[in-house]
């Protein structure tokens, strides 16, 4: 990871990973999808182009899974990596494991043991052809985990400098409370689902104590567990797949077509592109939330590269809350 990823005691690593990166590129669509096709020369040539347009609207961060299109998208970030070696000097590589899908055999499954672990980061480094993952996140809880094995497998690959940093994905807090009473490493990221239309991380706060408010799915304290301790906050499904920045809402709810129409209008206001204001939105947010982007359209990636300038007010805040929300605050 560039130096200036690095760890220092007078500044916290969320920080530094955000202010290297505003936003993260997540490559869970490169490697030409989820199917048993092989790994073309389309796929790399592909990958190139993304990587280039990640790279010139300020990304750093490059997010991927050892699931992501059945190990293809790593496959192909590492045939570009091979090809140019010079790029992993300019970019921090973040992986996740723990999801096993189902076989002839074995039933789907999330596996946090550390064989398990430890197998995993060794064919994500084969993959992506490097010799060090920057950040290494448990990609969804195992009901199974026990902490002293994630230690186990953490140490070593720390002592091995095959990861660098650990984190977390899908974590509430407590879960991550638990493995950090055994963990010396401390999490530096949490990936969460946030968004305009996945809005249980803001409702959670927002209704307690209120009566007559439904359930919202979402862990009571997670965010604010992650500002106290550090942790870097990172948004995946932060677009909700164009729902609001060019999508065709004309037959979504009438909220969500008030939502798309008021974030057009402050896009107009802002002099920004719509992707800048659902991306911008979040970005708001104290908690200081990283947003993960996905698309493969280049013009999006550029679109998207606008977000870090967008300041909203308060009340234009609010009203894009309120809007998506779809009912007023109790």
């Amino acid at each position: 990871m560039p130096e200036t990823v690095t760890t220092q005691k007078s500044y916290p690593l969320a920080n530094q990973l955000r202010q290297h990166s505003p936003l993260v590129f997540g490559c869970m669509n490169l490697g030409g999808g989820w199917n048993s096709n092989p790994l073309s020369a389309a796929d790399i040539a592909q990958t190139h182009k993304i990587i280039d347009a990640a790279l010139d609207a300020g990304i750093r961060i490059f997010d991927h899974a050892d699931i992501y299109t059945f190990g293809k998208a790593e496959q192909a970030f590492g045939k570009v990596l091979a090809e140019r070696p010079e790029l992993r000097q300019q970019m921090a590589l973040q992986s996740k494991c723990g999801i096993r899908f189902a076989d002839d055999t074995n039933p789907q499954r999330y596996d946090f043991s550390e064989q398990w672990i430890t197998e995993s980061v060794n064919n994500i480094l084969r993959r992506l052809q490097t010799e060090q993952l920057d950040i290494l996140l448990l990609h969804r809880p195992d009901p199974l985990m026990e902490p002293a094995e994630v230690a186990a497998a953490f140490a070593k690959l720390t002592a091995s400098g095959k990861v660098k940093h650990f984190g977390v994905s899908n974590m509430q807090q407590h879960q991550m409370a638990l493995l950090q009473d055994t963990i010396l490493e401390p999490f530096v990221v949490n990936q969460l689902e946030l968004s305009l239309s996945h809005l249980a991380w803001l409702d959670e706060g927002t209704t307690a104590g209120c009566s007559g408010q439904g359930p919202v799915n979402f862990s009571c304290g997670t965010i604010e567990y992650c500002r106290r301790n550090n942790i870097q906050l990172q948004a995946w499904g932060s677009l909700s797949q164009g729902l609001f920045s060019g999508k065709d809402v004309s037959q979504q709810p009438a909220q969500v077509q008030a939502t798309a129409k008021l974030v057009q209008q402050l896009a107009a206001e802002y002099q920004v592109t719509k992707e800048a204001i659902v991306l911008g939105w979040l970005m708001r947010h104290p908690a200081n939330i990283q947003p993960v982007i996905g698309t493969t359209s280049i013009e999006r990636i550029k679109a998207c590269a606008e977000a870090p300038v967008v300041q909203l007010s308060r009340e234009h805040w609010y009203a894009l809350y309120l809007s998506a929300r779809g009912s007023a605050l109790p």
